[in-house]
């Protein structure tokens, strides 16, 4: 049975040209042109299992190696993307109740626990496959001939012009990273920024490069979640979020957006960076479990939805897609550079599993309709910002 239902799944790609090796010996080729990968049973997946959720099957298959793949593992994912249909009405019907589900992750102590699963894995292993600003989202590539790093600053500079500083502005981060943002908004626009973030880690590097730097009077990062901050009286002329907001939960949404309202001054500028989908869809529950526990990655109606409730006025929407997908592609290949140290570190499991969610998530932005948006929007009605976009170019 379990034969029959993955020849039945990988028959529904009609576009891929591929082999399977199954574990009982036989071997089937999908597709009419050269084969373009392989994929290797060494076991059988029980049905219950690929019926359930195959993304989490196939998954999890390949981190305990009962799949192996030969040939680019971009091409498998994207051709798994193109056969990931519901088998029935009846699992139709599942992935309807899973979308009515409340994705929260709403406690503050859940939420550091989630940030610290993913983000304190320690900075020596970011280190080895970001590039030196330790830019940990999608970078704005401005030629093909761009390095990453010249791209991440490129697509910082990018978000801080859209945020139209001035000198002497208060502007706060949400979410801070590894800090670079808030270091170059400081350099180059005289404001003075405060960085926020639940990453222990993050925290302790952000504070020794503001040292380094000697911007202590001018920045500043606090161990600190976004609602607390919230309750303070503390305000600011822009806030800006790069990759944060996918940690919040669906159920958390509007208390992000509330935040944001009642920090800004009137008037105030905000710029949202965030992976979007093209509709609400239940999280994928491989991601969920092993990369980004408590994420949900909001449709971008979603968040424009909710803008007018707290009193914000869209001004700006830009896609970044292939943009994440490149820069993807660069880390992956950073983390390949580095697979002994890892390996050795971490074990075989771990960079199986981390090699398949970067390879997975860049093949996302590329098949699955997965998307990175900006978005820029205002406290209230500013007749003052610049009517163009002639600023940012």
């Amino acid at each position: 049975m379990e034969r029959i239902l993955v020849d039945k799944f990988f028959q529904q790609s009609n576009e891929s040209s591929f082999i399977i090796d199954y574990w009982d010996g036989t071997r089937k080729r999908y597709g009419n042109e050269s084969p373009k990968f392989k994929i290797i049973f060494k076991e059988k997946i029980p049905e219950k299992e690929i019926l359930k959720d195959p993304a989490m099957a196939f998954g999890e298959a390949y981190m305990n190696e009962v799949i192996d793949l030969e040939g680019n593992m971009q091409d498998v994912i994207e051709t798994f993307y193109k056969c990931n249909r519901p088998f029935s009405k009846k699992r139709l019907t599942g992935v309807r109740r899973l979308l009515a589900r409340d994705y929260t992750g709403t406690s503050l102590s859940k939420q550091q626990k989630d940030i610290h699963h993913h983000y304190d894995l320690g900075n020596d292993f970011y280190e080895l496959w970001l590039d030196d600003t330790m830019s940990y989202s999608c970078a704005y590539f401005c030629s093909e001939a761009d390095s990453l790093q010249e791209a991440q600053l490129k697509k910082i500079d990018y978000v801080l012009k859209k945020l139209q500083l001035k000198k002497g502005e208060k502007l706060l981060d949400i979410g801070s990273g590894w800090g670079w943002l808030i270091i170059r908004a400081a350099q180059q626009y005289g404001v003075k920024a405060l960085g926020i973030t639940l990453s222990e880690e993050q925290f302790v590097k952000s504070n020794q490069r503001i040292k380094e730097l000697n911007l202590t009077e001018q920045v500043e990062v606090k161990l600190m979640d976004y609602r607390k901050l919230a309750g303070s009286e503390e305000k600011f002329d822009k806030v800006v979020s790069v990759g944060m907001v996918e940690h919040v939960g669906k159920a958390n949404l509007p208390l992000y957006m509330k935040a944001v309202r009642d920090l800004l001054n009137p008037g105030g500028l905000s710029v949202l960076h965030c992976i979007t989908n093209h509709k609400e869809v239940s999280p994928n529950k491989w991601i969920r479990k092993y990369i980004f526990p408590g994420g949900y990655i909001p449709s971008i109606r979603e968040l424009v939805w909710l803008l007018p409730d707290y009193g914000f006025h869209l001004m700006d929407v830009e896609s970044l897609r292939l943009h994440y997908a490149k820069t993807l592609d660069y880390w992956a290949e950073n983390f390949e550079k580095n697979i002994d140290y890892i390996t050795k570190k971490y074990g075989k499991r771990f960079v199986r599993m981390w090699r398949l969610y970067l390879n997975s998530c860049a093949a996302s932005f590329k098949a699955s309709g997965l998307d990175l948006h900006q978005m820029v929007f205002s406290k209230g009605l500013n007749n003052e910002l610049y009517t163009t976009r002639h600023h940012l170019y």
